[in-house]
């Protein structure tokens, strides 16, 4: 019997929690903003250990992982081979897991640090402010956000590709939930409400620095009409995109992505002040590595003050409640990988260009605010979508450098909205590896209305909070999905290399030619 995809209880709980919730930020966008900020609030002040905590048993789990004797095992049959090349792949995780937010806070976040460091003690606008802004935007950035998406990524890999089962979050709780349909549907559409929530914010977010791009290069003006056109272009670029599938939009516009992202990095690189990014990179990535333990276990019992909140805690709540849908899409596109390929390139591939792009772009705005009298971190502090192109009108070819970031963020919103509409997709259909396309158009549509209607009526900022909540309920099951993987994994056969089957054969010839002799 055929299932129906408009009738599937995900399908329609998900949708209709979403609209109402779109329209509470609609109508009454203050009032829905206040509720959303205290829940905020209480989870994070209540609860921020316990994100921290949990990231950290993550990252030691995974790593504990892949250098174990687990860590040879396929997704897929033992001689599958990888399904998509390398930088596809490469490709395909940096698009879906940063989106347009690398783009939008690459400068944005070190001069705010800057600008307002994360250390009472430290003043702001120095070289030492300088220092650890960019140390901290590498931890930020860094393998901890990666480490949710992958955990959540490798459990569904291995049931689509070892098991042969769906790649649902409800599917691989089982081991600890159970498979009640009440349990499962709720789960999945909790799911799938916060990737909606999460996707269109990110849209709306990225619609936002490309308007203030065209301002600043052609004069249209910050006017929701131009904001609307931007929605509408993204929205037919990758229902388009969504439509032809994995191995030719996706796969495209991935490439595409990164090569963009490569060649602007380069010429900033290269027109900058060069031999300063590669000393603060070194020094930053220093910073990283010892202040790992300290920053990921940084919480304030003796003190007060709002900053951990409003971006490590923001950043790794960020994390926990976007990695339904990018630990989905990063599965998806990794059969084929090991468990040890897997967890190294997701968690160290992706940050490694995030750091590097970081200190190239953020280190070059405040090489210019310390030595070239700028001003743009108060710039920044104002409209943190202008800190990218504020940044290229202190470099030559500004406008050309405008354009292509413009097309870098267009690209990137298509990408990440096209992965995310083929998750939604997959999440309502029963876990399909294949989702029908008019359900990935149904998703592309309600993400693009959701993010025009917020845009209007201000309320983008009250949903991107409202979706941040949801990281609570979700950082248990994060706890419970890696009990569940761990269970699961211990099950699977672990792979005979060749060298092993190699040494039986001459072992079997040598006891084949010693037979004989014995029985004289």
């Amino acid at each position: 019997m055929k299932k129906r995809v408009f009738k599937n209880p995900v399908f329609l709980v998900s949708a209709s929690i979403t609209i109402v919730l779109v329209i509470l930020g609609a109508v009454m966008p203050r009032q829905f903003e206040d509720t959303a900020n205290k829940l905020f609030h209480f989870t994070t002040e209540k609860f921020g250990w316990f994100y921290m905590l949990v990231v950290g048993i993550i990252i030691l789990l995974l790593i504990g992982l892949a250098i174990s004797k687990y860590g040879g095992i396929r997704l897929g049959g033992e001689d599958q081979k990888p399904e998509f090349p390398f930088l596809t792949w490469i490709g395909m995780l940096f698009s879906a897991g940063f989106g347009v937010g690398l783009v939008f806070w690459g400068v944005a976040e070190p001069m705010s640090h800057f600008a307002k460091t994360p250390f009472a003690d430290v003043e702001a606008n120095t070289e030492e402010a300088a220092r650890i802004a960019l140390g901290y935007a590498f931890f930020h950035w860094g393998i901890s956000q990666w480490a949710v998406f992958a955990l959540v990524g490798l459990i569904i890999a291995l049931l689509w590709f070892r098991k042969q089962k769906d790649g649902l979050v409800s599917t691989a709780l089982e081991p600890v939930t159970g498979s009640k349909p009440v349990i499962k549907h709720s789960i999945d559409s909790f799911a799938v409400i916060a990737t909606v929530m999460g996707v269109a914010t990110s849209v709306g977010l990225g619609v936002l620095q490309m308007n203030s791009g065209l301002n600043t290069v052609f004069g249209l003006g910050e006017q929701f009409y131009v904001q609307v056109g931007i929605i509408l272009a993204v929205f037919a670029a990758y229902t388009v995109s969504s439509t032809t599938g994995l191995n030719k939009g996706i796969r495209y516009l991935s490439n595409v992505n990164l090569g963009l992202a490569l060649g602007l990095m380069l010429f900033v690189f290269f027109a900058g002040p060069t031999v300063f990014i590669l000393k603060s990179f070194t020094l930053a990535l220093g910073d990283y590595i010892t202040n790992f333990v300290y920053y990921s276990t940084r919480i304030q019992p003796y003190g007060s003050g709002s900053w951990l909140r409003e971006w490590t805690l923001f950043y790794w709540a960020w994390a926990i409640a976007w990695s339904p849908y990018v630990g989905a899409f990063i599965a998806r596109v990794s059969k084929g990988r090991t468990v040890r390929e897997f967890i190294i390139g997701v968690m160290f591939i992706p940050p490694a260009i995030a750091c590097v792009w970081i200190s190239v772009l953020g280190g070059t705005a405040l090489w210019q605010d310390l030595y070239q009298n700028t001003d743009i971190a108060s710039v920044v502090d104002q409209d943190n979508a202008d800190a990218l192109f504020q940044l290229f009108e202190q470099l030559p070819l500004t406008n050309i450098l405008s354009v292509l970031a413009i097309l870098l963020i267009f690209v990137f919103l298509v990408t990440s909205a096209d992965s995310a509409t083929f998750i939604l997709g997959s999440m309502t259909t029963y876990g399909s590896l294949h989702p029908k396309k008019r359900v990935k158009i149904t998703w592309g549509v309600l993400v693009a209305a959701i993010a025009g209607v917020l845009l209007n009526a201000g309320g983008l900022r009250a949903l991107q909070t409202a979706s941040l909540v949801a990281a609570l309920p979700f950082t248990v099951l994060l706890l419970l999905l890696g009990f569940g993987m761990v269970k699961l994994i211990r099950k699977e056969p672990l792979p005979i290399h060749k060298a092993d089957i190699e040494r039986f054969r001459r072992l079997r010839e040598k006891s084949d030619r010693s037979a004989p002799h014995e029985q004289k």
